[in-house]
C-alpha cells in the first residue's frame, strides 16, 4: 500500500489470511490472539513472546509471521479481539444508559484482561471492533445536551476516554501492588494510619483532612461509578447556561 509516508503493508486486519497448509496445526490469527491474550492473562505482557504463543499453539515460531509481521500487530490483534467483548454491551435507547454500557463493560474487560489498560492511551486503536466501540461511543455522545457539534464532541470524548484510561490503570495498579505485596487497603491504613494521622493533627493541612475524616470510602467500583456520573453530568451542562 502507497502512503503519502511512502511504502506499507496492508493493516493486518485487512490482508488475507495466509493459505491453509499441509500441516498438522491449522492456524489463523484469531487462534494467535486468542493464545496470546491467555498468555498474557497469565503472565503479562513481559511474558508474553511468540516463543511461547508458538510452543502453546504447538508449532515453529517463524510460522506465527505468516499472520503478523511484528509483536505490534500482535498487539492490534489481541487488542481488538478485548474490544469485541466491549462491543457486545447492550444497547440503549438514551444516550447516557448507552456510553454508560460501554464504558462498564470497558472496566470489566480490563479487570479481566489487565494488560489491556496497559495499551489504553497509547497509539490509536485502529482494528474493526475497537472502531465500532467508538462509534457507538461517540453517536452516543452526540446526542447528549450541551454537545452541539463536533468542536463538543471532540472535548466531550477527551474527557471521556481519559477518565476512563487513568480511572483503570489506577484500579489494576491497585490490584497488582496488593497482589505483589500481600498489603491491601487495610494492611496499609493500619500500617500509615499513624503517621498520616499526625500530620493531620498539625493543622496544616485541613482539606486532606476533611476528605479523610468526613469523605466517604468507596470501593475501586463505587469510585468509577461515582465519579464516571460527575464526567457525564460535565457533557451533560450547558456550557452556555
Amino acid at each position: 500500500m502507497t502512503t503519502p509516508y511512502g511504502s506499507a503493508p496492508l493493516p493486518v486486519w485487512e490482508r488475507p489470511e495466509p493459505q491453509p497448509r499441509a500441516a498438522p496445526v491449522p492456524l489463523s490469527r484469531a487462534k494467535i490472539a486468542a493464545t496470546a491474550i491467555r498468555i498474557a492473562d497469565e503472565h503479562g505482557l513481559d511474558g508474553l513472546s511468540v516463543r511461547k504463543i508458538a510452543k502453546e499453539l504447538g508449532v515453529g515460531p517463524m510460522r506465527l509471521y505468516d499472520y503478523v509481521i511484528n509483536r505490534s500487530e500482535l498487539l492490534d490483534l489481541m487488542v481488538d479481539a478485548v474490544y469485541a467483548l466491549i462491543a457486545e454491551a447492550d444497547q440503549h435507547s438514551g444516550w447516557r444508559a448507552t456510553v454508560l454500557a460501554i464504558v462498564h463493560r470497558t472496566r470489566e474487560a480490563a479487570l479481566d484482561h489487565e494488560w489491556f489498560a496497559d495499551l489504553l492511551g497509547g497509539r490509536p486503536h485502529l482494528g474493526p471492533h475497537a472502531l465500532a466501540v467508538g462509534e457507538s461511543t461517540a453517536a452516543a455522545l452526540s446526542q447528549a445536551p450541551g454537545v452541539r457539534g463536533i468542536d463538543d464532541l471532540q472535548r466531550a470524548l477527551g474527557a471521556l476516554n481519559g477518565f476512563i484510561v487513568g480511572a483503570l490503570r489506577r484500579e489494576i495498579t491497585e490490584r497488582r501492588t496488593a497482589r505483589l505485596t500481600g498489603t491491601d487497603v487495610s494492611a496499609w491504613q493500619a500500617t500509615h494510619g499513624p503517621y498520616l494521622t499526625r500530620m493531620l493533627e498539625t493543622g496544616r493541612y485541613p482539606t486532606v483532612a476533611r476528605l479523610v475524616i468526613e469523605g466517604a470510602h468507596l470501593s475501586a467500583e463505587e469510585t468509577f461509578r461515582h465519579n464516571l456520573s460527575t464526567i457525564l453530568d460535565g457533557i451533560t451542562r450547558d456550557s452556555q447556561a
